[in-house]
């Protein structure tokens, strides 16, 4: 058995004996049902830790994962254009969870951003190179439109483009449009940079992303409110 499992058993058992006491009655009153704050959409790398970031406890946020925080865009009539997980997610948590809030979470550092940068890291055929479609347009208009904050690497200035082409195709999810529209649900764009350990949120009036500090939240709050 390799040292990385045996770490990770070791972990359990830490967890079971000085942190379960702490949250046993949580658990047991999230046996009988969840209601999260939040769908948090964010990518699969192992540095990314949504509950961590956000300081949040069991049950308070549902989380989806994948390669590159990526969403299929739907059809017209919501079915989805690729990969079905995404999907179920996106429907259970807003028609069953009834979430008022979802979150797209790019990061730096990205390998999904650099595989799609390199036409040789992932062969068109292969899973993951099919995968990386659903970041195309975000290559081409970082290419033809200029990147968010040229004070990047070529990779982060996709990872961010690549947060504002997820939001758009989660608005092709009727579901999502509908309810977007009626305003019982807020949709935004963050950013993680990994190296500084600062969180960023897309502010659409100066197509930034602004740190979220203390003294920024009050004013991304009020603009998530009035839903700008």
């Amino acid at each position: 058995m390799s040292e990385k499992m045996i770490k990770l058993i070791h972990g359990i058992v830490e967890f079971r004996e000085t942190m379960l006491p702490k949250y046993a009655e949580r658990f047991r009153h999230l046996a009988d049902g969840q209601s999260p704050d939040a769908l948090f959409i964010t990518c699969s790398d192992s540095r990314v830790v949504p509950e961590l970031l956000a300081s949040t406890d069991p049950g308070e946020l549902f989380v989806n994962r994948n390669v590159g925080n990526m969403i299929p865009p739907a059809t017209v009539e919501g079915s989805s254009t690729g990969d079905l997980s995404e999907a179920a997610g996106i429907e259970f948590a807003v028609n069953v969870l009834g979430v008022e809030n979802i979150i797209v979470c790019g990061h730096s550092e990205c390998g999904a951003m650099r595989a799609a940068l390199d036409p040789t890291a992932a062969p068109k055929d292969s899973n993951l190179g099919k995968w990386l479609h659903h970041c195309a347009s975000a290559v081409f208009r970082l290419q033809q439109e200029g990147p968010l904050d040229s004070t990047l690497t070529v990779q982060n200035q996709l990872s961010q483009m690549n947060v504002l082409l997820q939001l758009e195709h989660l608005m092709t999810y009727p579901i999502v449009r509908e309810r977007v529209e009626a305003k019982k649900i807020r949709i935004c764009g963050w950013w993680f940079e990994i190296r500084s350990g600062e969180m960023h949120a897309f502010n659409r009036q100066t197509r930034k992303f602004e740190p979220i500090d203390r003294e920024t939240s009050v004013a991304i709050i009020e603009r998530i409110a009035s839903g700008r």
